[in-house]
């Protein structure tokens, strides 16, 4: 994997805002095992460019996630609710840079992504009460309920725009709680204005197909196996038999 960062030509954040913002897309989701990587990488196609940051290739984030005392965020993903919404900070953890976000599911599969500046701070400010409450149409009161922490690479595939991320290192953690990683996957997610990707075709060509995954709604349910989790039982095998103690390694 370290090669296929090397190779590729940078991209900035400035440019890959401009070439491919994707805040309403489609996403597919794929579970890779990490040694597996090198070989979706490298056939990755000619033209591709690999995001770079002050000489970084490779960042780590932190997402804190929001939902009301009734997980109604957590049941409407978990019961595939058409019309469904995520709350959550996403911090950029080597730039000190944070964000508040509200992710709504679209038509046809559609996610719009809206957010905010941020403190950084894991609980829910007046301002992103407010905000989210705009975005939904409705007040909602909300607790902080679970923490995810991962590395990302981010590529730029020029036909269409197309972006693809893959996370390592993940780690979820209940507030003040146990924690779960599984270090031997990775989560590589493809984000399209529509339809399938070169990345996406390189993917199934390798034998990988997308998956029913969600940082927020698997690790809350692994965490927590009283909460229904049909939708996600394959992609909970990978998940250890029990949480560690404590919080996740960072």
């Amino acid at each position: 994997m370290t090669s296929a960062l090397v190779e590729r030509p940078p991209i900035s954040l400035a440019e890959l805002v401009e070439e491919a913002e994707l805040l309403t897309r489609v996403d597919r989701k794929y579970l890779v095992p990490v040694a597996e990587l090198p070989a979706v990488l490298a056939g990755l196609p000619d033209g591709t460019r690999v995001l770079e940051i002050d000489g970084r290739r490779d960042f780590a984030y932190r997402s804190a996630y929001f939902d009301t005392p009734a997980l109604h965020s957590y049941l409407a993903a978990a019961r595939g609710r058409r019309h469904r919404f995520k709350l959550r900070t996403r911090s950029y953890v080597d730039s000190d840079v944070h964000f508040f976000e509200v992710k709504t599911r679209g038509s046809r599969g559609t996610t719009t992504k809206q957010r905010i500046p941020y403190g950084g701070e894991p609980t829910l400010s007046p301002a992103a009460a407010e905000y989210a409450a705009e975005v939904l149409g409705v007040r909602l009161d909300l607790d902080h309920v679970l923490t995810t922490r991962y590395r990302r690479k981010t590529f730029f595939l020029p036909e269409g725009g197309t972006r693809l991320t893959v996370d390592t290192r993940l780690a979820w953690e209940l507030p003040d709680g146990p924690g779960v990683r599984t270090p031997q996957w990775a989560v590589v997610e493809t984000k399209s204005v529509a339809g399938a990707s070169a990345a996406d075709r390189l993917l199934w060509s390798l034998h990988h197909r997308p998956r029913v995954v969600s940082k927020y709604g698997t690790g809350l349910a692994a965490l927590r196996p009283e909460l229904p989790s049909n939708r996600w039982h394959p992609v909970l095998r990978i998940f250890p038999t029990a949480p560690t103690p404590g919080k996740a390694s960072r």
